[in-house]
């Protein structure tokens, strides 16, 4: 098959690591396997092809890897019970599962593929796959058709502000092979949601998406001058496992948050002194948790706002936190993209997945907790500091209040 532009483009990329997102049938596969020849036509190369499921691995690029290495005379010999092709090089094209981690750990790869990796999990990926690149400095593409916004899509959106990453998206339209025709039939006998999802290659919201506003247009890098003169903003909240805080710095426009902590198996005097080392001889606003005045996280029995004005921060809270409602809402509003006022570094990544992936328990208005990954503390301490500086005008209806006093 002849390849295609963008598929031209996407190999022809020198970046380490490239992350393709795109349509059904838009040519994934044809682009995974030219990559896989391109990398192993080198000598003793270990390259590997990784699919959800032994059955995919075999049924989706098999035959036609074989084939082209046939056709290309590259072959040496085929295990086909291992799914391991062998080259006259000396190269090897390893098939194999990401249900089956074992059968990757302990194996050096300069190359790797991962095909419909949003069916792969994240843990596959961090914990076994992307050690095997470590010591020869191998590469990897990602493929997949987006499926709701799990780790696949903090990956490719983070793509676009690292070194040495690249990421596409393309839908099946633009990858030539399905033609109009069936496109629109498609599009008749799928809802909304599923054609954009599998078509048209779009990150579908999850139902009950927290910060709906939060996107792409809140993540960029600010020149700012960061000195012993700059104020630090910052939002705490009291929390032992782990403590979180964001750190900002106003300007003209709004808020740009550009340093995140945390912190497991700590108290609030541990953060103050986390905080200095950082940021030494600092005038400090604090934007806490209002039950810090109460809450003592520290020996000694010393609440933890007497903790941070005994640290010299200023702090701007109230007697009560503001409800969880009025928090998101405030959050919200500083994120649309028609009047931005929030901005994030790319580094701060924890706050970042927090409010990408923060959604309400199913049925509920109820933000989920979901302990060891959850990032939700981030998103508390950045609503105590955004809810301060940017409350909500609630518009008093003076003829509603007349009708009330009626009543």
């Amino acid at each position: 098959m002849k390849l295609t532009d963008i598929q031209k483009e996407i190999i022809n990329d020198n970046n380490r690591f490239k992350i393709i997102i795109s349509g059904r049938r838009s040519g994934k596969t044809m682009s995974a396997i030219t990559s896989l020849a391109k990398y192993s036509r080198h000598p003793n190369k270990k390259c590997m092809y990784i699919a959800p499921s032994y059955r995919m691995a075999k049924q989706i690029v098999y035959d036609d890897l074989y084939q082209m290495l046939k056709e290309r005379n590259w072959l040496k010999a085929v295990n086909k019970s291992d799914l391991a092709f062998t080259l006259v090089n000396g190269s090897v094209i390893y098939l194999r599962s990401a249900d089956n981690p074992d059968s990757i750990r302990g194996i050096g790869l300069d190359y790797v593929v991962l095909d419909e990796a949003a069916d792969i999990s994240e843990e596959a990926w961090k914990a076994v796959i992307r050690p095997t690149l470590s010591d020869k400095e191998g590469s990897a593409m990602i493929i997949s058709t987006p499926k709701g916004r799990g780790w696949l899509y903090d990956v490719y959106n983070d793509a676009k502000h690292l070194n040495d990453w690249a990421s596409w998206q393309f839908t099946t339209a633009e990858g030539g092979i399905v033609s109009e025709q069936e496109l629109a039939q498609a599009r008749i006998d799928l809802d909304e949601r599923t054609y954009k999802q599998e078509y048209e290659a779009e990150f579908v919201d999850y139902s009950g998406l927290i910060y709906y506003a939060f996107g792409e247009h809140n993540i960029k890098d600010m020149n700012f001058t960061n000195n012993e003169h700059t104020t630090l903003n910052v939002g705490i909240d009291f929390n032992l496992d782990p403590g979180c805080a964001v750190i900002a710095f106003k300007h003209a426009n709004g808020i740009h948050i550009y340093d995140e902590v945390e912190i497991y198996g700590t108290d609030t005097r541990e953060m103050v002194q986390e905080i200095q080392r950082r940021y030494p001889n600092r005038r400090c606003i604090c934007y806490p948790d209002a039950s810090g005045a109460q809450r003592r996280t520290s020996a000694g029995g010393i609440t933890d706002h007497i903790i941070l004005k005994n640290a010299g921060f200023n702090l701007k809270v109230g007697s009560v936190n503001p409800s969880v409602k009025d928090r998101i809402a405030s959050v919200n509003a500083v994120c649309k993209a028609d009047n931005t006022r929030l901005t994030i570094s790319p580094k701060c990544v924890k706050v970042i997945k927090g409010l990408r992936s923060h959604t309400y328990k199913e049925g509920t208005r109820q933000p989920t907790k979901d302990g060891a990954n959850d990032y939700s503390h981030f998103n508390d301490a950045l609503g105590y500091m955004v809810n301060n500086l940017y409350p909500l005008r609630v518009e008093f209806n003076q003829s509603y209040k007349r009708i009330s006093r009626t009543v």
